[in-house]
Formats: structure tokens, sequence, C-alpha cells
């Protein structure tokens, strides 16, 4: 699945080439580990950090849900689409997918966080928005992958 690039000669033009993630050269595996790390660390935060403490009923989850009067029906809804969006960064095929649904729920967060608690937290869903708009970007040709998968099976 590497993608194709126009060669660029030149030391000084080398130097500025684009890094593409799917590049077979050795800063684009350093770009791909870097990239599948990032992956797995943020699979692990949404799996881990976030998701757990709300499928668990932690109570500081269940205050904040109760304090927007979501309830543990909320709580545990959003528990699962972080655990669901978590594991699916894992799968190749739906990470880039993956990576858009969890930025919606982002942007959900961002403005809850605003709305229910004063901005308390708001910057921690946009901090999370910048890595998965990497991923999104950087997977995207697993989008076409994910499309001939649904229509083949349809």
């Amino acid at each position: 699945m590497s993608e194709t690039t126009v060669p660029v000669t030149g030391t000084a033009a080398s130097a500025a080439a684009p890094v593409i993630a799917e590049s077979s050269t050795s800063r684009g595996r350093r770009a791909r580990i870097a990239l599948r790390t990032l992956q797995v660390v943020l699979a692990l935060f949404y799996v881990i950090a976030s998701a757990l403490p709300k499928l668990i009923a932690h109570p500081s989850a269940a205050e904040g849900f109760d304090k927007m009067g979501w309830g543990s029906a909320g709580m545990y809804t959003i528990g699962v689409l972080e655990l669901a969006g978590g594991i699916a960064l894992l799968i190749p095929v739906l990470q880039s997918v993956a990576a858009v649904a969890l930025s919606g729920l982002m942007v959900g967060a961002f403005v809850v966080q605003l709305t229910y608690f004063d901005g308390e937290n708001a910057a921690t869903p946009l901090i999370l928005l910048v890595p998965l708009a990497l991923i999104a970007w950087a997977r995207r040709r697993h989008n076409a992958d994910l499309l001939r998968l649904l229509l083949r099976r349809a």
C-alpha cells in the first residue's frame, strides 16, 4: 500500500520533501512506526482512561453525567462509543473512520465542557483532536478498502 510520490532531486529539496506514512523509504518506515505508536497510545487512553471509568460507573464519571442530566444511560453510551473507537483505532480497515468518529465525539466533549462545566477541562478534547486528525488523514486510504469490503458484502 505505498503511495506514489513525485521524485525530488537535490539535497535541499530532499530535506523539505514531505514524509509519506505509506512510503517505503526509511523516513516512511519511521513515520509508520510513529503513527502506529500514536494510535496505540490513543487507543489505550480511550479504552482505559476514558471509557473504563464510565463503564464501571466510577463516582467521578457518574457525578459529571448526573450534573448534565444525562444519567447513567448517557454515561454508558459515551463509554461504549469510546471503547469501540479505541479498539477500532487498532483495526487497519477501521483506523481512519475511528479517528473521524472519535474526533466528532471530542467536538461534543468540548461543547459539553464549555456549557456544563465552565470550560474546566475544555483543552483536553481540543488537544486530542490534533492526533486524531493526523491519523484520519494518514490512514485515509483505508476508507476505500472499507467501502470495497462493505459493497462486496451487500
